[in-house]
C-alpha cells in the first residue's frame, strides 16, 4: 500500500473511556485528530468510547483503521483492542495480550526480570486486604523507606503515594486499591529520571531519551501535564554508554511485552549509571507536548508524519499493508 493509498483511509479516533484518565485521553484524541488531518487523511472521526451509541457508530462508520487514544483502564489493558479484533478493524498500537501484561505492573516486572531489566524490589497486595503490624514491620523491613505505593494497573500517577513513615503505609495501600485494583510496593530507587520512548513493530528503535526535572517528589499528575518546556530536556544528559543501554532495555521491554507500534519505557538512572525501569506505557500521551511526541520531533519527526506512522504500524501488524 503506498503513502497516498494510506492516506485515503477512513481512521476513526478512539479516546474518552471511563477510566481517571478520560479527560487527558479527549485531549490526546483531539490532538491526533488534528494531527492525521494535517498529514493528508481525508475522512478522520474522533469518537467517546463512554457515548452510549459508540459501538453502533463505529460498526456502521465504515472505518479501515481505529487510532487508539484512550489511557488507563479499558483503553491500555486489552479491553477495547479485543472488541476491535472482534470487528476485525485493525488498529494503532500494542494488541490484546501485550496490552494486558504491560498494564498489569506486576505481571510487566515479571517479564522484565526474564529478560534481564533491572527493576525495583517490591511486592504486590489484594485489594481489600488490611496490613497488620507485622505485615507493615516486614514490608518496611524488606524494602526501606522511602517506599511508592501504587495500583497495579493504573496509569498517570493517579493513586500513587510516596511514603515516608511506616504510619502513611495502611493508607497509601487503601488509595492504591481504592479503585479495585492490586496495590503495588516498591522501594524507591533514586537517580536521574528519564523517559524512553520506542516506536515499531518487528524492528522497534528507540527515540531520543526525554530527562525529566520535576523539583517534585516525584513525577505526579500536576507535573505531567504542565507545559513540557518546564520539564523536558532532550536528549537526557546522559553518559553515552548509559545513554545507549537505557535505549537497549526500552527496545528489549518492548520486545518482552509483546508492543506494537509504540511504547514508553519509564527509568530511574542510579548514580552507578544502572537504569532500572518502572512501567512500560502503550499508550502515552499523545497531544504535541506529550513525552513521547516531544522526543519524536527532536529525532526530526514531526506530530503528523509521527501519527501518519502510527496508522501504518497499525496496518502492517494487522497485514493490511499490501494491497
Amino acid at each position: 500500500m503506498t503513502s497516498q493509498d494510506v492516506l485515503g483511509l477512513k481512521v476513526v479516533v478512539i479516546a474518552g473511556g471511563w477510566s481517571d484518565e478520560k479527560e487527558i485521553s479527549l485531549d490526546s484524541g483531539r490532538a491526533c485528530q488534528k494531527a492525521l488531518t494535517e498529514a493528508g487523511f481525508k475522512g478522520v472521526d474522533l469518537l467517546d468510547a463512554a457515548d452510549g451509541e459508540f459501538v453502533s457508530k463505529l460498526v456502521a462508520g465504515g472505518y479501515d483503521v481505529a487510532f487508539v487514544a484512550m489511557h488507563g483502564r479499558y483503553g491500555e489493558d486489552g479491553c477495547i483492542q479485543g472488541l476491535l479484533e472482534i470487528l476485525h478493524m485493525p488498529y494503532t498500537f500494542s494488541g490484546v495480550l501485550g496490552s494486558a501484561v504491560s498494564t498489569e505492573k506486576e505481571v510487566a516486572k515479571t517479564l522484565y526480570r526474564q529478560a534481564g531489566i533491572p527493576t525495583p524490589r517490591g511486592t504486590d497486595v489484594a485489594a481489600g486486604t488490611k496490613l497488620t503490624d507485622d505485615d507493615v514491620d516486614r514490608i518496611v523491613g524488606e524494602l526501606g523507606l522511602p517506599l511508592f505505593v501504587k495500583p497495579a494497573a493504573n496509569g498517570s500517577s493517579f493513586g500513587v503515594t510516596r511514603v515516608t513513615s511506616a504510619s502513611q503505609l495502611r493508607e497509601a495501600v487503601e488509595r492504591a486499591t481504592a479503585g479495585g485494583d492490586r496495590a503495588l510496593i516498591e522501594e524507591c530507587v533514586t537517580g536521574t529520571e528519564i523517559t524512553v520512548p520506542v516506536i515499531g513493530n518487528a524492528e522497534p528503535k528507540a527515540l531520543p531519551i526525554v530527562e525529566i526535572v520535576t523539583g517534585a517528589e516525584f513525577y505526579d499528575l500536576k507535573v505531567k501535564y504542565e507545559p513540557s518546556s518546564m520539564h523536558h530536556v532532550i536528549p537526557a544528559r546522559l553518559e553515552a554508554g548509559v545513554y545507549a543501554r537505557a535505549q537497549e532495555l526500552a527496545v528489549r521491554a518492548h520486545r518482552a511485552l509483546g508492543c506494537l507500534g509504540a511504547s514508553r519505557s519509564d527509568f530511574i538512572v542510579r548514580e552507578d549509571g544502572t537504569p532500572v525501569i518502572l512501567e512500560t506505557n502503550t499508550i502515552p500521551g499523545m497531544t504535541e507536548t506529550s513525552l513521547l511526541p516531544d522526543s519524536a520531533r527532536h529525532g526530526g519527526i514531526e506530530f503528523p508524519e509521527l501519527c501518519k506512522k502510527f496508522v501504518e504500524y497499525a496496518l502492517e501488524a494487522h497485514g493490511k499493508s499490501e494491497a
